[in-house]
């Protein structure tokens, strides 16, 4: 038993991930794939010799860690299957939230500073009339209006429209989010024109439970995605 001497937290410890993918990407897909289980505080994933192959995810509560923990145990991703168990300490954010961080003082005024300019980032967000700063991943979302989305809604059918996602997505990204839901197929980018795919299932009622469930999904922070049908 993997956390048979630790106890539960916020924090999940994520071993056997494939060291060759590039750590950005590495944290936008664990971010996409754990933020299903609640609101994610910090991925950190570093690629120094001891450390690749390896990362924590935070959540910002432990019930959301509990459940990504059960379920998401030997998971394939990346074609390795993951090894997860709690952390044997408590992340930074998570002390800061409860007030028992103590700040490591060469490091102190690089946090204030980040932490200023991100939240001057989310009120300009919130600010906004489509913003969604406020929004997290726990349920179904109106979609973002976004370019001509909704301009002609297209009967309902086997392949979904994804619109609003962070350029730098991955099809890999896409397949761990949407092969969760009977059906999947596959997915199909448009190198042409970030920020939009396709989705297809083997049928429109398969489609639609994927596009009811991930609906506003954000795979990054400011980036809900619009998912309606493809015109055929």
């Amino acid at each position: 038993m993997l956390t048979a001497d630790i106890p539960p937290n916020q924090t999940i410890y994520i071993k056997n991930l494939n060291e060759k993918i590039k750590k950005e990407e590495l944290k936008r897909s664990l971010y996409a794939l754990f933020s299903q289980y609640g609101r994610i505080l910090d991925v950190v994933a570093l690629k120094t010799p001891k450390l690749r192959g390896q990362a924590w995810v935070v959540f910002d509560e432990l019930t959301s860690a509990s459940n990504a923990f059960r379920q998401m145990q030997n998971f394939p991703f990346y074609d390795k299957p993951m090894r997860i168990q709690y952390a044997k300490t408590k992340s930074d954010c998570i002390a800061k939230n409860d007030g028992s961080f103590v700040p490591r003082e060469k490091k102190k005024k690089q946090e204030e500073k980040a932490e200023r300019k991100r939240r001057a980032e989310e009120a300009q967000q919130s600010a906004m009339p489509n913003g969604t700063g406020s929004q997290n991943n726990s349920g179904p979302k109106a979609p973002l209006h976004h370019g001509n989305l909704n301009a002609e809604q297209a009967a309902p059918n086997n392949i979904l429209f994804i619109q609003n996602l962070p350029h730098e997505t991955t099809s890999m990204m896409l397949q761990l989010l949407f092969e969760q839901y009977p059906g999947f197929r596959e997915v199909r980018m448009v190198e042409a024109k970030p920020g939009i795919a396709f989705v297809e299932y083997e049928d429109e009622e398969q489609s639609s439970t994927a596009m009811q469930n991930l609906q506003g999904f954000k795979i990054a922070p400011q980036y809900p995605m619009a998912i309606t049908f493809a015109k055929k």
